[in-house]
């Protein structure tokens, strides 16, 4: 799955999963896209970013779990 950030120059790039994680922990990347619109690094609540962690109720779809 690629997903598409924006840098604060407002230049957008579809990138991979690892990728986005590295963007956002290295602070590069002003905004990424989800389905619902942009997500705000900073912001919003991103599961990974070490800077403001998500602490809100699991959404995923565990659709594959045993």
């Amino acid at each position: 799955m690629m997903i598409r950030v924006m840098y604060f120059d407002g230049l957008t790039e579809m990138v991979r999963p690892p990728v986005l994680q590295h963007l956002i922990e290295t602070g590069k990347i002003m905004r990424f896209r989800r389905a619902e619109g942009w997500t705000e690094i900073g912001t919003d609540p991103v599961r990974f970013d070490f800077r403001n962690p998500y602490f809100g109720q699991e959404r995923r779809h565990r659709a594959f779990a045993h």
